[in-house]
């Protein structure tokens, strides 16, 4: 009996690694700084008196100086740890995954790598869940997840599908050619990003372009 009941009891999951919740927060930090800069560039569009967008401007360089500091301080202080450094390595060595999109990707999902990739796409509120009812069928879309992370992939992923990773190009394009819409083309793409960060961490060897068919 003992056995059975220890069997039907769900595999027990180590605790959360202490490290990431200062790693969280400081992120968190980086994205409001860049919510920040959108805003003064979207305020921008509103003036035309040469003083207050001379302001604006002035706004806006500090907060990107701002955001370069604290990128770098992240980086450093994740990096400072060698088995994250060399999850960083592997993460980075994708086409298309930069050190902004890289520390997104290993923050807010320290799990990746130790997951499917239907988990990672789930918990990214990337997987494509079906919309059927009636008469409609073959429709298809995103829900929850972990709404900072998605923001953080797609900014990563248009440069990646237009002009870093070629497989990812292909993708776009076929989707395109397909008669997708931009934005679904663009989720796909990003679900396809994220795959990549987690088949690397999985297998621990940089990534290769064999593994775009992965």
């Amino acid at each position: 009996m003992i056995a059975a009941c220890a069997a039907a009891v769900e595999k027990i999951r180590p605790a959360p690694d202490p490290r990431f919740a200062a790693f969280a927060e400081h992120l968190t930090l980086i994205e409001q700084i860049e919510e920040d800069i959108v805003r003064y560039k979207t305020r921008r569009e509103t003036f035309l008196d040469k003083n207050n967008l001379r302001l604006i401007d002035r706004a806006i360089i500090r907060l990107q100086a701002w955001r370069r500091r604290e990128l770098k301080r992240l980086h450093g202080a994740f990096c400072a740890h060698a088995d994250l450094k060399r999850r960083f390595e592997l993460v980075t060595s994708v086409p298309g995954i930069g050190e902004r999109t890289a520390l997104a990707i290993l923050v807010r999902m320290p799990e990746l790598g130790f997951i499917s990739r239907e988990q990672a796409a789930a918990l990214a509120g990337l997987a494509p869940y079906d919309d059927d009812s009636g008469r409609i069928t073959g429709k298809r879309h995103i829900a929850g997840g972990r709404k900072r992370l998605r923001r953080s992939l797609y900014a990563g992923v248009l440069p990646a599908a237009f002009h870093w990773n070629p497989a990812l190009i292909a993708l776009y394009r076929r989707l395109i050619a397909a008669g997708k819409p931009h934005k679904l083309a663009l989720i796909a793409c990003a679900r396809k990003l994220l795959i990549f960060a987690n088949t690397v961490l999985a297998r621990g060897t940089p990534w290769v372009e064999q593994s775009a068919t992965a």
